[in-house]
């Protein structure tokens, strides 16, 4: 049991080492990206797995890098919340490096696609993982840099456009936390989060944990797109390559910014009643907003974007609450999404590579013609919309209950609208982009390669089999794990001092 700690690194390790060697080697052997991007992620995805084994089995793990010991030196910290975020970013990775062997062929330079893309895999794992709050900013940092170059990826004008304005938004988002950390430490004298939350007991200002839990909030709500925070999302989606859509959509905005905000709030500084309430009236208002934005678009991805917005706001509302249910039905929302929305926009990059489009007007019929992107866009629309049997309907049931349980009627009926106005956004989708009859202009378009519909039909097989056996296979698995990490609060310090020795 001595070597299971020294895995935890390995998260970091593999996409950092994958990116430098791809970066050395990848023009010059025309078959590595693809090798590279599926061994790795494929590795990661496992790694996940058992970290998910060990944490059930044993409880929390410490790892010590180099010879300083924490709170002094750097520890990376595998428990509960971090392993479920491990196969929830890993998995949605895997299946994207699995398409992008084939939707990537249309762009020049793969292996710079790769190699971006394993940095900013090893950023979200870093963040995940790290047990000291600077070095969590730093790999936000790598994570949010690869993110920009992938955004512009094309380089044509728009995405450009989009790269710059994501940039600029994530560099002030970035300066927000920076701040944070800095009167954190100016208060605290250390980083590690551990020996960070059993300061704060008593010797921090409450002038200043107010200024910096405002500084996060507001850096990590941009981070995540968090209404008002948002105005990045809906133009960086849609330039970036489908992959990246449903990488940014999926995985980026929950590790960057709904992970980090959980874990600071609750195990850190401790979570209030006044930031409980702004967490719930943050989340309320972008669930509402976003999904609003959506319907009247006519862009699939620029739609599926404001509806990152709003499903995010889901999360953080169950979140928000506190409560045993609300925090297990926010976590279960979070990776829910994380599947379905990446459904969602491999599928849209499934129609644009066929059809070289996004525009819904000049659809219609596709369904006949693409039947596998067509079936698993209809089983992501429906978990999304909240349909049972589905995996969506599920965790935005226990948000709804989990409001009730709590006393906010006002909450749960502003989640119920939310979720019929999605509906009726989808259906829509559905409608113009796969029924009714076949335009003549789309005589002639076929499915997609077979990469690409393997990653699609496996990810609407998880919408179906964790809907199903939501309760069952998830709860013991790692949900409830990552649930008691979240309600034992500022009791992580102990945990993870316990392990430190």
């Amino acid at each position: 049991m001595t070597l299971l700690p020294h895995i935890i690194p390995l998260f970091v390790v593999i996409p950092l080492g994958a990116a430098f060697l791809l970066s050395l080697l990848g023009k010059k052997v025309r078959a590595l990206p693809d090798i590279f991007g599926f061994m790795t992620t494929f590795s990661l995805f496992v790694l996940s797995l058992f970290a998910v084994c060990f944490v059930n089995l044993s409880g929390t793990y410490v790892y010590s890098v180099g010879s300083w010991k924490p709170p002094v030196g750097i520890s990376m910290v595998l428990d509960g919340l971090s392993a479920f975020m491990l196969v929830t970013v890993n998995i949605v990775a895997f299946l994207i490096a699995v398409y992008s062997t084939s939707y990537m062929n249309q762009y020049t330079s793969k292996w710079k696609f790769y190699t971006l893309f394993f940095l900013m895999l090893a950023g979200m794992n870093g963040v995940i993982i790290t047990g000291d709050l600077f070095n969590l900013f730093v790999f936000l940092e790598i994570a949010s840099v690869a993110s920009y170059a992938l955004v512009a990826f094309g380089t044509e004008k728009h995405e450009l456009e989009a790269a710059f304005k994501y940039a600029v938004m994530s560099t002030v988002g970035s300066l927000f936390i920076l701040f944070g950390i800095v009167l954190l430490y100016s208060c605290t004298s250390t980083l590690n989060m551990a020996d960070m939350s059993r300061c704060l007991e008593g010797t921090c200002n409450s002038n200043i944990t107010l200024m910096v839990s405002v500084l996060f909030i507001m850096g990590f709500g941009l981070k995540a797109a968090l209404v008002p925070f948002h105005a990045w999302l809906p133009d960086a989606h849609p330039s970036a390559p489908a992959p990246i859509s449903a990488m940014l959509s999926g995985v980026l905005i929950k590790s960057l910014g709904v992970y980090a905000l959980c874990r600071i709030f609750f195990n850190v500084i401790g979570l209030t009643s006044m930031i409980s309430e702004i967490f719930l009236f943050i989340g309320v208002l972008s669930m509402v907003i976003g999904v609003f934005l959506a319907i009247g678009q006519w862009d699939l991805k620029r739609l599926l974007a404001y509806h990152s917005i709003s499903q995010i706001g889901y999360v953080i509302l169950g979140i928000g609450l506190g409560t045993p249910l609300g925090i297990f039905g926010g976590l279960f929302h979070l990776f829910n999404h994380s599947i379905f929305k990446s459904l969602l926009f491999l599928n849209s990059g499934a129609v644009e590579y066929a059809a070289g489009t996004r525009n819904l007007q000049q659809m219609g019929g596709l369904g006949k013609r693409m039947p596998v992107t067509g079936g698993t866009s209809l089983v992501a629309s429906m978990s999304i919309a909240g349909i049972p049997p589905f995996n969506g309907f599920w965790s935005k049931l226990v948000i709804i209950m989990a409001a009730v349980e709590a006393g906010r009627y006002g909450y749960a009926f502003w989640a119920v609208l939310a979720s019929l106005l999605t509906l009726a956004s989808f259906m829509k989708v559905m409608k113009y982009a796969f029924m009714g009859s076949l335009h003549e202009r789309w005589k002639e378009i076929k499915e997609v390669p077979f990469f690409m519909k393997v990653s699609m039909i496996t990810l609407a097989f998880i919408c179906i089999v964790g809907g199903i056996l939501c309760f069952s296979a998830y709860k013991d698995m790692f949900l409830q794990q990552a649930t008691n990490i979240l309600l034992a609060g500022k009791k992580y310090a102990i945990i993870a001092f316990q392990e430190m020795k």
